[in-house]
């Protein structure tokens, strides 16, 4: 897959270093002659430009890209790399980064924007998530498709647990995707038992999680 990174600072050398380790093909763009001077990712190419002109992105031949990473500290250079991304050049996903969270609402499909991730918000999602016992928390939203990943760790009082996961009815546009038990990750099965501090993952509409929470909550 080629990916195209706009923003070579500490965020897009980290997914550039991801990346080339999983075999992706990357390039990271950025207008600062040091961020994006060569060999400064292993494995990764880098352009000197300024991402938001139709010419660097020529240059970075976007159209043939898979997905494009508008990493920027700038949310108005994210914006504006998401947009042109996407209405000339057909890049099929566009991952956009939120730096200020009263920007978020502005990184939706209007500006080309497939996936917003907000730092700030994923920072509290963790933090609840490593504090909240018997709570849902949610870790991330699907913009497309109007849905969240959420967490809730089983409490001693759950009413589902000792429960198999196929005795449960969950509710509709849920699924359990995940179960972390201590240091085991596994997709569920119906004989799969409900234990004490289980972390179960969903992907679940925004309606349904106040019915998630009754079921999975504190008793």
């Amino acid at each position: 897959m080629r990916v195209a990174i706009a923003g070579a600072g500490k965020v897009g050398r980290s997914i550039a270093r991801e990346l080339v380790v999983n075999g992706h093909q990357v390039l990271l763009i950025d207008k600062d002659p040091l961020l994006a001077r060569p060999g400064v990712v292993e494995g990764a190419d880098t352009l000197l430009a300024d991402a938001c002109e139709i010419s660097a992105l020529d240059e970075a031949m976007l159209s043939h890209c898979q997905v494009v990473v508008a990493a920027t500290g700038d949310d108005k250079v994210n914006l504006v790399v998401s947009l042109l991304a996407k209405t000339e050049y057909g890049v099929p996903r566009v991952v956009a980064r939120v730096n200020h969270p009263k920007n978020e609402w502005m990184f939706d499909e209007s500006w080309g924007v497939d996936v917003a991730v907000s730092t700030p918000r994923m920072l509290s999602a963790l933090v609840e998530e490593a504090v909240s016992v018997g709570d849902l928390v949610r870790l991330f939203t699907f913009r497309q498709g109007d849905a969240n990943l959420v967490e809730i760790t089983l409490s001693a009082d759950s009413p589902v647990v000792g429960m198999r996961v196929g005795d449960q009815a969950w509710p509709i546009d849920t699924a359990l995707v995940a179960i972390v038990r201590g240091p085991r990750v596994f997709a569920p099965s119906a004989d799969d038992p409900l234990d004490v501090g289980d972390e179960l993952l969903f992907v679940a509409s925004p309606d349904q999680e106040p019915e998630l929470q009754r079921m999975l909550g504190h008793a």
